[in-house]
């Protein structure tokens, strides 16, 4: 059976090439030709002499993830629907958001098919748990992207691991696909460039804070007290706010590097005066912005906030020195905004794969 080398560090692609008797330092040149030169095709990768390029194409295998579906949103945004899995690996469908702006892209990517965690607000949650995605799948969302708009990339590629899934339950994959997209010999991006999102699994968080290379962290917030976020957020039982904003206190932040809270607004449940004063009070002493996101559309009983409350709410965190941003998701008429990403192969318009 092939030997899948999508995901795979450049020590194990060493590994790997001791394993076939070729030299050691064939492995980091494999790991050149895949992140760095988006070499995908053994024939392709001209750095390695024809006899190996051939013998790899017998005995491994590069598997991005395939596109199914492109769903392309007016603002520019597209949303893909990708099938994964093979021999060893169950299929499934998981999807990603390309999101163009001037100077620089964001890819949205998933971690999981599906997701345990069960936000009530949330599309994705409905799916449950399918599985989780290999090194390999996790990367190959930014690399399938990459390619796909090759042709008018701008200088800077930011990647936020906030599509399905949760990625603290899935930690070891999750982590083997982050290091090869922060490797300056790797996809080469700034660990400012690279954030993970949480809904709040503490061990997860402890763990990745004695990580040397790590990308930026997260915290879905939603909820400005216990009664609260357990109702929408059902993790809360296992990590309460108390456990959890100790884990964010005792986070070892690097140099300028803030904890970055969302707080998704839910028309009428958490978006009011008494919860942004309660919320500045949850992040004292917590080198803290939140982003505020009003809820977006989904087959599911809340509504998105008013204005006035999405500003005011700002206002009162901005006021006491909670810096506070308002953020509207984009991609909300193909289903590619926060929260609505659920394999909907019906959503928008399609656009051509020719």
């Amino acid at each position: 059976m092939p030997v899948e080398l999508l995901g795979k560090s450049a020590e194990e692609l060493r590994d790997f090439m001791v394993s076939l008797g070729e030299k050691p330092y064939r492995g980091p040149q494999i790991y050149h030709a895949l992140y760095k030169e988006r070499q995908f095709d053994f024939a392709a990768m001209t750095n390695l002499p024809a006899a190996l390029r051939e013998r790899l194409a017998q005995e491994a295998s590069i598997t991005l993830p395939r596109i199914l579906r492109r769903f392309a949103s007016v603002d520019g945004s597209i949303r893909y629907l990708f099938s994964i899995g093979s021999e060893t690996a169950k299929p499934a469908q998981i999807e990603s958001v390309f999101m163009p702006r001037e100077g620089r892209q964001t890819i949205c990517i998933s971690t999981q098919a599906g997701c345990a965690v069960d936000c009530h607000f949330c599309l994705t949650a409905q799916l449950g748990l399918i599985r989780n995605l290999t090194a390999g799948e996790i990367v190959g969302q930014v690399l399938a992207a990459l390619q796909e708009n090759r042709e008018h990339l701008a200088p800077q590629t930011n990647v936020v691991l906030m599509g399905q899934g949760e990625p603290l339950l899935n930690y070891d994959a999750t982590m083997a696909a982050v290091r090869i997209l922060l490797d300056p010999k790797g996809v080469g991006l700034g660990p400012r460039h690279v954030t993970l999102s949480t809904s709040g699994i503490v061990p997860g968080i402890e763990r990745l804070g004695k990580e040397k290379i790590r990308p930026s962290l997260a915290i879905s917030l939603n909820a400005s007290s216990d009664e609260q976020r357990d109702a929408l957020m059902p993790i809360n039982r296992k990590y309460p706010l108390s456990v959890l904003l100790e884990a964010c206190r005792n986070y070892p932040l690097r140099p300028r590097e803030y904890f970055t809270f969302e707080y998704v607004l839910l028309g009428g449940v958490n978006d009011t005066v008494e919860d942004a004063r309660r919320v500045v009070r949850l992040l004292a002493h917590i080198r803290a912005k939140v982003n505020l996101i009003p809820w977006n559309p989904g087959n599911l009983p809340y509504r998105a906030p008013t204005e006035e409350s999405i500003e005011k709410f700002q206002e009162i965190l901005v006021e006491k020195g909670v810096p506070s941003f308002i953020r509207y998701s984009r991609g909300q008429d193909v289903f590619a905004a926060c929260g609505q990403l659920a394999s909907l192969e019906s959503a928008g318009p399609i656009v051509s794969l020719q």
